[in-house]
């Protein structure tokens, strides 16, 4: 009697499942939500929309003393409104970099003639908290400082709270892009000294792409009138119009908002981001601990692992081509992302959207078979 095999990945849509780090496989109630019509201007669309800008500060204990400001576009349109509204022309930012969400941050900087000074480490290392602090001490000119919190290159956790507390300081701003971890990831901003944090629709909120949003400190965006680069990308001037009229500058994704005040909905009725933040860890050491049970080599210590993506060393073994394994994942239902590292070869395999611990079992049970018809047999990786 031959063993059953294991069942394909079918999201409840019937779609294949999506172990990626956003865009990322959605409830079925979120799609939904798509299906209506909204005139921009209406006050229907408009109740919604204001209580999504409402409750996104409240996930980062941000309520009072700060703003939503939403920009239409992808995670990267927040990054690049919030560094070029915030850091004035005359500024200067200090840009901490182990991947490539920290490079994108500085060719941002680079575009918009905004002066910067880099700290790079590698990939599967945190920024040391004593060279920022000797950064800052010996660079009085740096107004200021730009982190990721998880950085989805590795998956590694950058130590915000304590790089939030060399900042304060030394009396300079800190910038949080906060993409892949807002609503999974604890971050108090009013304890840790945020001045801005930008975050998106499709992450760890599963709602659908299209809009980004960054959740400003109001004394700061204050400060910002005349800073930008862009017309479009202007917080200040996007926050001012819709302090006036309660309504975006241009048109807004409506559909998009739409299904994210659904997607945070459902993100209130799961616990919020502690509730969130739960699965995904569950979601995370069920696949990390298969993947070894397998043979596979995480790429990160556990201590710097995030909930969010997984790294793993790719096979040295001839039979291993990652494409095959790709492909004869994605016939199966799961879709995985290859690797971004510049420090070795590897593939990237996501816990987050609307996956529970079932699908990451259902995932191992799949690669097990994929690499059986592979004849992969050693997936020892290079030194």
């Amino acid at each position: 009697m031959t063993n059953p095999k294991a069942p394909p990945g079918l999201s409840e849509t019937n779609d294949a499942l999506l172990l990626t780090p956003g865009p990322l496989t959605t409830s079925k109630s979120v799609k939904e939500a798509m299906v209506h019509d909204w005139g921009s201007r209406d006050a229907a669309f408009l109740k919604i929309n204001r209580e999504v800008l409402d409750w996104l500060p409240e996930i980062v204990g941000a309520s009072g003393d700060y703003v939503t400001v939403p920009m239409q576009g992808s995670g990267t349109f927040a990054v690049e409104a919030m560094l070029t509204t915030l850091v004035p022309p005359a500024g200067k930012c200090l840009v901490l970099i182990n991947g490539a969400y920290g490079l994108r941050a500085k060719r941002i900087l680079d575009i918009a003639r905004r002066a910067s000074v880099v700290y790079q480490t590698t990939e599967d290392t945190p920024p040391d908290l004593s060279e920022i602090d000797r950064i800052l001490g010996a660079d009085t000119t740096i107004t200021h400082v730009f982190a990721v919190q998880c950085e989805t290159t590795s998956g590694i956790l950058n130590p915000i709270v304590e790089i939030g507390a060399v900042v304060r300081k030394h009396g300079r701003c800190l910038l949080v892009d906060a993409m892949s971890s807002f609503g999974a990831l604890a971050l108090d901003a009013k304890a840790v000294g945020v001045d801005a944090v930008a975050a998106s629709s499709n992450k760890c909120l599963e709602g659908v792409p299209g809009l980004g949003f960054v959740i400003c400190h109001r004394e700061a965006l204050a400060k910002t009138a005349g800073n930008a680069t862009t017309l479009v990308l202007d917080l200040h001037d996007q926050q001012q119009n819709f302090t006036r009229t309660g309504q975006y500058r241009f048109t807004p994704p409506i559909h998009v908002i739409a299904a994210f005040h659904q997607a945070l909905l459902e993100f209130r009725a799961e616990g919020g981001q502690p509730g969130r933040g739960r699965r995904y860890a569950e979601n995370a050491e069920v696949l990390i601990a298969g993947m070894r049970m397998l043979g596979f080599k995480p790429l990160l210590p556990d201590r710097l692992q995030s909930p969010i993506i997984a790294t793993f060393h790719m096979p040295t073994e001839q039979a291993f081509v990652f494409q095959a394994f790709y492909d004869k994942l994605k016939t199966r239902g799961y879709v995985i992302y290859p690797g971004k590292l510049t420090v070795a070869d590897s593939f990237r395999i996501g816990c987050i959207g609307r996956l529970t611990a079932g699908h990451m079992r259902g995932a191992l049970a799949n690669i097990a078979e994929v690499l059986a018809e592979m004849g992969v047999k050693n997936l020892e990786a290079a030194a």
